[in-house]
């Protein structure tokens, strides 16, 4: 929410929305993205309850092991993403150049190659799939005294401005 009050500047289409915690809607949505509104980079923000002062990056997304239930009690068929998908995909913005390069002071960035198989990884993974690769997954604290919206909303805009010049110069 206070990304979008934020904006990412004049020449950037921001849209949010979010998706619900149970995964075949959460694909279903992921897809529609793709299809629909076919972004340049799709940027997915999940809570890491137990991080508390802490922003990961993560860099790829896993297709199986997907055993945990979701808010409706159920999980993929095959515990799996996309049947018969590459093991896992990496993103096409390179998160460890990213985590070099950018600075968030009060908090701390680190990097991660596994987003936790649950809906987190489960959207990332099939945005990953859909959007041949032009994805990125950050996970973020839960709001608390030290991470308040405003600092969160103003670290993610420096974050997913960094993705999308590092998108424009591939596009170069």
């Amino acid at each position: 929410q206070e990304l979008s009050k934020r904006g990412l500047g004049e020449n950037i289409n921001l849209q949010i929305m979010q998706l619900p915690v149970v995964y075949q809607k959460a694909k279903e949505q992921v897809c529609k993205i793709w299809t629909t509104l076919q972004p340049l980079l799709t940027v997915h923000v999940g809570l890491a309850s137990s991080a508390t002062a802490l922003i990961i990056l993560e860099q790829c997304g896993k297709n199986k092991g997907y055993q945990e239930r979701d808010a409706c009690g159920f999980h993929p068929e095959g515990a799996c993403c996309v049947l018969d998908g590459p093991e896992k995909i990496e993103s096409t913005i390179n998160m460890k150049t990213l985590w070099k390069n950018i600075s968030v002071e009060g908090i701390d960035i680190i990097l991660s190659r596994d987003a936790g198989r649950y809906i987190c990884d489960y959207t990332y993974y099939t945005s990953l799939y859909n959007g041949n690769g032009r994805a990125a997954f950050i996970h973020v604290p839960p709001l608390s005294e030290s991470v308040t919206a405003e600092f969160l909303g103003k670290a993610l805009q420096t974050i997913i401005l960094a993705m999308l010049e590092q998108c424009v110069e591939q596009r170069e």
